[in-house]
């Protein structure tokens, strides 16, 4: 009886430590949602970095079916007679890179006895890619004219085919026929050469994706 009697006299809680206990049990729910929120977070971070992509491996141009094969040249130069010199130089560069880039020169390429008409057009159609460097020589050579008609009228939208190099020439003598095709600048030369080698890899890697896409 005594215990019982002590039992029923022992001092309720005050309101304020009734506070404090709920107060305290509240928290942890919060804390556990912090957390859990922190993990989320942490898990966002760890899936993004996971599905980042990598970059596009690409093509093997020099692949034994590459469609690069399918012409005898990467690279056609039609150029005046007074831009020998700085052409050789190209070719030289072009032909020096990793790809070995198989350059057209006119003069050292075009068969003894054969006509000039039948060379050019011939070049043309066999290349991938036609750099026109554009002189004041070049637009005064009646060829170099005839060459870029030849070029035009073979991919005559701007595919990339079609490389103009403007050298010693103002905007304003840009020839009025390639008006929608991007120039070159040719002010440094050797950053020049490396814009041409870029223009023609990118050609030739985009065709190798085209040709890979329709046998699949």
């Amino acid at each position: 009886a005594g215990w019982f009697r002590r039992l029923l006299h022992k001092p309720k809680p005050s309101s304020a430590e009734s506070l404090k206990s709920s107060h305290s049990s509240s928290s942890s729910p919060s804390s556990s949602s912090s957390s859990a929120k922190s993990s989320s977070s942490s898990g966002m971070s760890l899936a993004t970095s996971s599905i980042s992509l990598s970059p596009v491996s690409a093509p093997d141009i020099s692949a034994s079916d590459s469609p690069r094969w399918d012409k005898s040249y990467d690279v056609c130069i039609c150029h005046s007679e007074g831009d020998v010199e700085l052409v050789e130089e190209l070719v030289s560069y072009l032909e020096g890179q990793p790809e070995s880039f198989r350059c057209f020169l006119q003069l050292r390429d075009a068969v003894a006895g054969s006509a000039v008409v039948t060379e050019l057009c011939d070049a043309v159609q066999n290349s991938h890619c036609w750099v026109m460097l554009i002189t004041p020589g070049f637009l005064q050579d009646p060829w170099c004219r005839y060459q870029m008609h030849q070029a035009l009228a073979e991919a005559p939208m701007a595919n990339g085919r079609t490389i103009p190099v403007l050298k010693d020439v103002d905007r304003k003598d840009y020839p009025r026929e390639l008006r929608n095709i991007y120039y070159i600048y040719m002010a440094l030369k050797e950053k020049s050469f490396r814009q041409i080698r870029d223009t023609v890899m990118r050609y030739l890697q985009d065709l190798c994706r085209s040709s890979t896409r329709r046998m699949e």
